[in-house]
C-alpha cells in the first residue's frame, strides 16, 4: 500500500522554497543554496520504518523514523528540529501530515502522492517529483 511513495524521486520545479526556509529560521546562504539544489528523493521501508535519503550537489541526508513516532532531524544548516508525523497515512490514503518544530517555530507539512508526482505542500512551499 506504501508503494505509491517507496522509490526513488527526482525534482522536476519549486515554488516558494525560499520562503518556506526563511519561515523555518534558515539563514540567507543556506536558502539561497537550497534554492539552486535540484535533490534526488529515495524513500525506502523496511517494516514499520521508513528511510527518506535525499541526494543534491548541496547537502545529501538521510532519515529514519517509525510511522506515528516523534523522531529528531538535523535541518539543512546542521539545526536539531523534532518532527511528528502522522506517516501511517500513507499507507492508507497517500496523504501525510507532519509538523516539524525548530526554535519554537512550527511548520506544518502536507505530502500526498499522485500518479508518479510526489508534492510536499506546506504554509508557503509546493515541490514536485516524478518517479525516477
Amino acid at each position: 500500500m506504501c508503494d505509491l511513495f517507496v522509490g526513488t524521486w527526482k525534482f522536476v520545479s519549486s515554488e516558494k522554497f525560499e520562503d518556506y526556509m526563511k519561515e523555518l529560521g534558515v539563514g540567507l546562504a543556506t536558502r539561497k543554496l537550497g534554492s539552486l539544489a535540484k535533490p534526488t528523493v529515495t524513500i525506502s521501508m523496511d517494516g514499520d520504518v521508513i528511510t527518506v535519503k535525499t541526494k543534491s550537489t548541496f547537502k545529501n541526508t538521510e532519515v529514519s523514523f517509525k510511522l506515528e513516532e516523534e523522531f529528531e532531524e538535523a535541518t539543512a544548516d546542521d539545526r536539531k528540529t523534532k518532527v511528528s508525523t502522522k506517516a501511517a497515512l500513507i499507507l492508507y490514503s497517500h496523504y501525510s501530515i507532519e509538523e516539524k518544530q525548530t526554535e519554537g517555530r512550527k511548520c506544518p507539512i502536507e505530502t500526498k502522492g499522485s500518479g508518479n508526482e510526489y508534492t510536499m505542500n506546506n504554509i508557503t512551499c509546493t515541490r514536485v517529483y516524478e518517479r525516477a
